[in-house]
């Protein structure tokens, strides 16, 4: 074994004290492998140390009764069972047995992993369940149904040609050249069979049918449904200008479009970004690790401002400006001829790669053909039901009551929409579980991390807490002096608990 990966800390199986955990928490090892010891309460557990999202050290994160919650992306797991209990982490994690006499602590028997729980039913269950969609909302309600014991039929409609993925790698990590493709799907291609998920790829359904309970697919089949899943995602906004159509300009959504980026990519020496949104600068930031000059065009004075706040913003086009992106702010392209782009301002920029990021509209239009109540999103209860039973909607189209906002909110996040997707199957199983997560996304530009927490449509003030400037900050937006949203780079701990408190006071 070589140095480096040696585990760390004392050996768990030759005892440890109860003092030698500080603030609760002691990495040490168990043979090869690095276990973490955790307090919860009156009671220690030991448990694998690395979030199995994006391998997050646990032992810098918040423990909440029996769980511990990931610092970066705000995963959740089990103490006793190592079971990821909310996204965006999936796998469970290892457990430890822990014997104890009084102040000392022995680990030494890994546990088996957990089996999926059998499904208590009061009532009997629909048996043909339909999910319309194959991102992140879609994929977690049919991993959750088969988690929960439904032993019915599971269908899941894609119109993309790639098995559900990791999609905010596609903006980040892969399109950087960091991440292999195959940390991309969210699981593996046998998975689905194995689980009896019949997964549609390249699958267009043309309508819905909510009195007959069936779907018409592109082809005219129909396919007949008990409970049915709308998840339809979201699309980019695409941009309305002559010469938008060239082949060298993009938007970026699914695998197929971050690989053709990655293809021009190879060639262009230039490139231009349209929009200052969070894709558009992790574009940006990804295309600059790859050695490609860089040019963001943008309306706005600043990139960001009206979610993250002027200082932020000021924060992030320095952030950018410093490894090498040229802003074109308060300016707009108006016509792309051939690799000629040129700005309102009278500006011209050549490039050879031109991506859009604009921003994107939620997929609304089987929705509203089946007439389910909608307003800028699909109308749904606090249990993520529509306006017609036994048809939910969950992820970017869906429209829910915030119970922290106190308004009725929709937004584009990933980790919201797997979150929406578990708790819509459980509510297709019968359940009655309301949606009231915290929302929660992380934005990566460099080594930097953004992470929010919260919803704030508009605020009145910002309280800042450290230097943004020094990359040490936690950013508190308020309206009407309640705290909606926090942000924070690098107070990753901190974000936990603001994310805490806001669910303890809901309301």
């Amino acid at each position: 074994m070589s140095e480096e990966s040696k585990p760390g800390g004392p050996d768990l199986t030759k005892g440890v004290s109860l003092a030698d955990l500080k603030d609760g928490k002691l990495l040490g090892h168990v043979g090869a492998e690095d276990v973490l010891l955790v307090q919860a309460g009156n009671e220690v557990f030991a448990i694998e140390p690395a979030c199995s999202h994006y391998h997050g050290p646990l032992a810098e994160g918040l423990v909440v009764d029996d769980t511990i919650r990931c610092p970066w992306h705000h995963a959740c797991f089990s103490l006793r069972t190592g079971e990821a209990t909310r996204p965006p982490a999936l796998n469970a994690l290892a457990v430890w047995e822990v014997t104890r006499d009084r102040d000392r602590i022995w680990v030494q028997r890994k546990r088996e992993m957990p089996k999926p729980s059998a499904l208590h039913r009061i009532a009997p269950t629909p048996e043909k369940f339909v999910i319309v969609g194959g991102g992140a909302a879609g994929f977690a309600a049919a991993e959750t149904l088969r988690r929960e014991g439904f032993a019915g039929a599971v269908t899941m409609l894609s119109n993309d040609g790639a098995m559900p993925v990791d999609r905010p790698n596609l903006s980040k990590d892969y399109l950087a050249g960091n991440a292999p493709e195959d940390w991309l799907p969210l699981r593996s291609e046998d998975y689905y069979p194995d689980a009896g998920i019949d997964l549609r790829l390249n699958t267009n359904v043309s309508a819905i049918d909510p009195k007959a309970r069936s779907v018409t697919l592109g082809n005219g089949d129909k396919l007949p449904f008990d409970r049915l899943l709308l998840a339809t995602g979201a699309e980019p906004v695409k941009l309305q200008i002559p010469g938008a159509d060239q082949p060298h300009v993009h938007t970026l959504r699914s695998v197929a479009d971050s690989r053709a980026i990655i293809k021009a990519a190879g060639s262009a020496k230039r490139a231009l970004v349209i929009g200052a949104s969070f894709i558009g600068l992790e574009v940006a930031a990804s295309l600059r690790a790859r050695k490609i000059e860089v040019h963001v065009v943008a309306p706005e004075e600043r990139p960001m401002q009206k979610v993250l706040g002027p200082e932020m913003g000021d924060f992030v086009r320095a952030l950018h400006e410093d490894n090498g992106v040229n802003f074109h702010l308060k300016d707009t392209v108006e016509k792309l001829d051939g690799t000629r782009a040129t700005l309102k301002s009278g500006g011209v920029i050549d490039a050879e790669l031109v991506v859009v990021g604009i921003g994107v509209k939620p997929r609304l239009a089987l929705a509203e053909q089946a007439g389910l109540a909608a307003y800028r999103g699909v109308s749904v209860s606090e249990y993520l039901e529509t306006s017609v039973s036994g048809i939910f909607a969950a992820g970017d189209i869906a429209r829910w009551p915030d119970p922290h906002s106190r308004q009725t909110i929709r937004v584009e996040h990933w980790v919201v929409a797997e979150r929406q997707g578990q708790t819509a199957a459980r509510n297709m199983l019968g359940k009655r579980e309301r949606f009231d997560a915290v929302p929660f996304f992380w934005s990566q530009h460099y080594d930097v991390p953004i992470n929010y927490v919260g919803h704030a449509e508009s605020f009145d003030d910002i309280a800042i807490d450290g230097s943004i400037s020094g990359k040490d900050c936690l950013l508190k937006y308020r309206k009407g002096g309640r705290v909606l949203a926090i942000a924070s780079i690098y107070r990753d701990l901190a974000n936990l608990k603001a994310e805490l408190e806001m669910e303890r006071t809901r309301g």
